[in-house]
């Protein structure tokens, strides 16, 4: 038995590559784009600008959930991310490490802090797309938060 589940899991390798450099042919785009297309969402400062790129690569219906914030809709995502900038001024995040993924979804850390400095925050989020490769779902995570006064 535990043989067969070996096997099955050796054979399953060879159909869900993880590398964020392979096409997903679910998505039409590799996992490094959806990263990439994820955090230029959260680092666009201007209202407008954002609410294009939440338009084009977010689901009409997409919802973030975080230890902070949970939102439903592009409206509310955008504000989410605006409060951030208002919080963190002039900070940017970046990629943590490679990202991971299957079937839909993808795993990835980012950093949040001064352009070109260590990151004072660090986060996990998981990326849930729907059919047309579009953001559905986030579920976020905090691994590292500046004390608070």
């Amino acid at each position: 038995m535990t043989s067969e589940v070996i096997d099955r899991v050796s054979s399953l390798r060879g159909e869900f590559s993880s590398s964020p450099e392979s096409d997903s042919p679910e998505r039409g785009f590799t996992m490094n784009d959806l990263v990439t297309s994820y955090l230029s969402t959260w680092n666009e400062q201007d209202a407008d600008a954002r609410a294009k790129l939440l338009a084009d690569h977010w689901a009409d219906n997409a919802s973030y959930t975080d230890p902070l914030a949970e939102a439903a809709g592009r409206d509310a995502i955008s504000a989410t991310i605006g409060a951030v900038h208002e919080q963190f001024p002039g900070f940017v995040f970046t990629p943590v490490g490679d990202a991971d993924g299957h079937h839909r979804q993808t795993r990835f850390q980012w950093g949040l802090g001064p352009e070109g400095a260590e990151p004072v925050v660090v986060g996990f989020d998981v990326v849930v797309t729907n059919d047309q490769g579009r953001i559905e779902t986030v579920l976020g995570f905090l691994d590292r938060v500046p004390p608070t006064s």
